[in-house]
C-alpha cells in the first residue's frame, strides 16, 4: 500500500464490504443478546461476528496493494489470527473462557512487538525525546500496549456505532500526524476506514449486525501496530484515549476484585463506562458515540500540539 491516500482502494472496500454485507452470509452467528449490558437484549437476533467479513476485506486489499515484506505478512497473519479467534469465540455456543481468551491475546502481543522490534529497533520518541530502550524493555512495554490495545477496543464494542467510530478517529489520527513514520500503514488506516465506514451502514444506531470479537480484538492490535510504527508509541495514550477510558477502567477493576480480592472495589460504577453513562446519567446510544468523538478530537488536537512543540514536523 503506498503512503498516499489510496482513493480507489478505499471505494473498492467500502462496495465489497457493504454488498458482503448486505448478503447476510449465512454463516454468521445470531446474538444472543447481553444479560448484564445496558440494552444487551435488544442485541438479540442481530448477526453477529460481522467483523471476520470486514476484516477479510481489510486483508484482502492489504495483501494485494503490498508491498507484501516480511514485516507486513507476519502482520497480515497476527491480525487473520485475532480475527478468527473472535470469530469462533463469536460463533461458539458457551464462550471462551477468559484464560484460554487471554493465552491468545498474549501470544499476538508477544509475536507483534517481537515482529517490529526485528524490522525497526527499539527506538522511541517521546515527544522532543529520543530514547534508544533495552530489548527486553520495548518487549515488555509493546507486549503490554498490545494486549491493552486489544482488550480496551473489545470492551468499548457495547454500543451502536461506537468502536467502529472511534477507531477510524483513532487511526486516522495517526495516519495525519505520523505519514512518513506509518508508510505504507498510512494508506492501509484509509482503507480501513473505508471498509468501517461500510460496517457503520449496517452498526449505526439501531443495529442490525455486531462486529463481535472478530472485529473489535483485530482493531485494538490493528491500532497498537499504529503506535508501534508511528515511533511515538506513548501517543497511544492520548490518540486513543477514550477508547482506553472507556473499556481500560472496567479490565483495571475486574483485576483488583480478582486478584486482591477487594469485592467492592468501585462497586456502584458499572463498566465499561458507556453502560454507567446510558444506565444513570440517561445518555442515548447517539449521545454516547457523539460526545466520546468529539472528546477524541480534542484529545487528538492536543497530542498534535504537544508534537508540534516537541519539534515533531
Amino acid at each position: 500500500m503506498n503512503a498516499t491516500i489510496p482513493v480507489i482502494t478505499m471505494l473498492a472496500g467500502f462496495g465489497l464490504t457493504w454488498l458482503l454485507l448486505k448478503l447476510q452470509l449465512p454463516f454468521l452467528p445470531r446474538d444472543h443478546g447481553r444479560a448484564f449490558a445496558v440494552n444487551g437484549t435488544l442485541s438479540k437476533g442481530k448477526l453477529r461476528g460481522v467483523g471476520l467479513v470486514f476484516m477479510a476485506v481489510f486483508l484482502l486489499l492489504a495483501a494485494v496493494n503490498g508491498p507484501m515484506d516480511r514485516e507486513l505478512v507476519i502482520n497480515l497473519v497476527l491480525l487473520a489470527i485475532t480475527t478468527l479467534a473472535g470469530y469462533l469465540d463469536d460463533a461458539a455456543l458457551v464462550p471462551w473462557g477468559e484464560y484460554r481468551k487471554g493465552a491468545i491475546d498474549l501470544g499476538v502481543s508477544i509475536a507483534a512487538t517481537v515482529n517490529f522490534i526485528a524490522a525497526h529497533g527499539t527506538q522511541i520518541r517521546l515527544f522532543g525525546l529520543v530514547l534508544e530502550l533495552p530489548y527486553v524493555v520495548y518487549l515488555i512495554l509493546g507486549t503490554v500496549l498490545v494486549w491493552a490495545a486489544i482488550n480496551v477496543t473489545n470492551c468499548a464494542d457495547g454500543v451502536d456505532g461506537l468502536c467502529a467510530s472511534l477507531v477510524i478517529l483513532s487511526g486516522l489520527s495517526f495516519a495525519f500526524l505520523f505519514p512518513e513514520a506509518l508508510g505504507a500503514m498510512a494508506g492501509g488506516t484509509w482503507i480501513l476506514a473505508a471498509i468501517l465506514a461500510a460496517y457503520l451502514c449496517f452498526n449505526a444506531s439501531p443495529s442490525s449486525m455486531l462486529m463481535g470479537d472478530a472485529g473489535s480484538r483485530p482493531l485494538g492490535l490493528f491500532l497498537a501496530i499504529l503506535a508501534m510504527r508511528s515511533g511515538h508509541p506513548f501517543a497511544y495514550l492520548l490518540l486513543s484515549a477514550i477508547l482506553i477510558l472507556d473499556g481500560g477502567l472496567g479490565l483495571f477493576k475486574i483485576s483488583v476484585i480478582r486478584f486482591l480480592k477487594w469485592k467492592n472495589f468501585l462497586h456502584e460504577l458499572r463498566t465499561p463506562i458507556h453502560d454507567e453513562l446510558r444506565a444513570k446519567r440517561g445518555w442515548s446510544d447517539t449521545q454516547v458515540v457523539s460526545r466520546y468523538m468529539i472528546l477524541q478530537g480534542v484529545l487528538s488536537a492536543i497530542c498534535a500540539l504537544l508534537l508540534r512543540l516537541g519539534g515533531t514536523p
